[in-house]
């Protein structure tokens, strides 16, 4: 399966953005969808996730509440999208996929991944 991520950009603290994760390949193939970013000098973290089976998303603790993943009908596009940023959100964002039945906050279970999408929030 091929991840392409998109939307990334710059915007002032408070500000919203929304990242798409477009999916294409073998799309007749069963995965999770997560959201990860990094910032420079530090771990890639989790952000959210939405899992195939069953429309229950999950949140990194920093972003709960503000930030909404979301999927359309045909699986093939995610959506993150990100309301009240802050400079501590500014890092690169990935899309990625798994296929397995571990937790789908676990970065290591993750074998697809996207390009990356630059997010930039100014102080």
């Amino acid at each position: 399966v091929q991840l392409q991520a998109s939307g990334g950009g710059v915007v002032q603290t408070g500000g919203s953005l929304r990242l798409a994760c477009a999916v294409s390949g073998r799309t007749f193939q069963a995965y999770d969808l997560g959201w990860f970013r990094q910032a420079p000098g530090k771990e890639r973290e989790f952000v959210a996730a939405m899992p195939w089976r069953g429309d229950r998303p999950r949140y990194g603790d920093s972003v709960m509440g503000r930030f909404a993943v979301s999927r359309n009908s045909d699986k093939d596009t995610v959506w993150l999208q990100m309301n009240n940023l802050k400079p501590e959100d500014t890092a690169v964002y990935y899309c990625a996929a798994k296929t397995d039945s571990s937790p789908i906050t676990r970065i290591s279970a993750y074998t697809e991944w996207g390009q990356g999408t630059q997010v930039t929030v100014s102080s």
